[in-house]
């Protein structure tokens, strides 16, 4: 039997520059399933995006899927992308595995934690204040740089990686320490600065964009204080709760998280196309 992709639209050129195709997945020319392939929003034409990839029940488990997902990087290619990506919700272990078999590795994962009503209380020695407009200049500047790094050192090329630092950065801080919803933070411990925090509230939670212990303060339990800081503005704000990001290889970040109760909620993979 042989497995084939048949368009079901014209080639989509999207408001946001992007282009898109929906395709069914077909058996011997039996419709068995779908996928939805498009470039990326914020990587631009080089970067293609499978943002969804379904199989019909009787079908599945006979490898439909790989078949699929490999035509749909032939897509790609043919579209002059360099890379490939994939969203993969925690809970679909099938989609996670057939990844992984192609190929795929993580880039970051999604977490998420629900809060109760009572803000947590920083350790004795510990105090929390707003971030000042002089530290903030070197903070930004640094936070460029680091935000950067974490891209390239998981594939993203440095031009691609600089530039969406860049534009991450002037679209979630317009006003600098005065953008509404945004806590930046400060953790001094007995009067010394030790952490830094950066905690967005939006409509229905929170979210850490930035948790970072310094480094001559680290492994003394201060990133976990940062963490009860985030969980105690997010409470004060009246939402229950909030969400992070965490690349893939940040073992001690991933283990903190963990031991606070937070939970992978989804999986960003990527591929390289050869």
């Amino acid at each position: 039997m042989t497995t084939t992709l048949r368009p079901t639209e014209p080639l989509q050129q999207n408001a946001d520059g992007t282009r898109s195709r929906r395709f069914q997945v077909c058996v011997n020319s039996r419709p068995v399933g779908a996928i939805h392939l498009g470039t990326h929003p914020v990587f631009g034409r080089a970067v293609a995006r499978i943002t969804e990839l379904r199989i019909e029940e009787p079908d599945r488990g006979r490898g439909r899927g790989t078949v699929a997902a490999l035509a749909a990087e032939e897509v790609a290619r043919g579209w002059g992308c360099r890379r490939i990506e994939a969203a993969v919700p925690a809970d679909a272990g099938p989609a996670f595995r057939l990844a992984t078999a192609l190929g795929y590795v993580v880039r970051n994962r999604g977490m998420e934690k629900s809060l109760g009503d009572t803000p947590p209380q920083l350790p004795q020695g510990s105090r929390a204040r707003p971030m000042t407009e002089a530290e903030f200049g070197p903070w930004l500047e640094k936070g460029h740089e680091d935000y950067a790094q974490s891209w390239i050192a998981r594939g993203v090329p440095e031009a691609e990686a600089r530039a969406k630092s860049e534009r991450d950065h002037a679209a979630l801080l317009p006003e600098g320490l005065a953008t509404p919803g945004t806590f930046i933070s400060v953790v001094e411990h007995e009067g010394t600065p030790v952490g830094d925090l950066w905690l967005a509230v939006r409509q229905d939670d929170a979210f850490v964009f930035v948790v970072e212990t310094h480094a001559a303060h680290r492994g003394r339990g201060h990133g976990r204080t940062l963490m009860l800081l985030a969980e105690a503005q997010t409470i004060a704000e009246g939402r229950r709760t909030i969400g992070l990001n965490v690349f893939a290889g940040n073992d001690p970040a991933e283990r903190l998280y963990e031991s606070l109760g937070y939970e992978t909620k989804l999986y960003v993979m990527y591929k390289p196309l050869l």
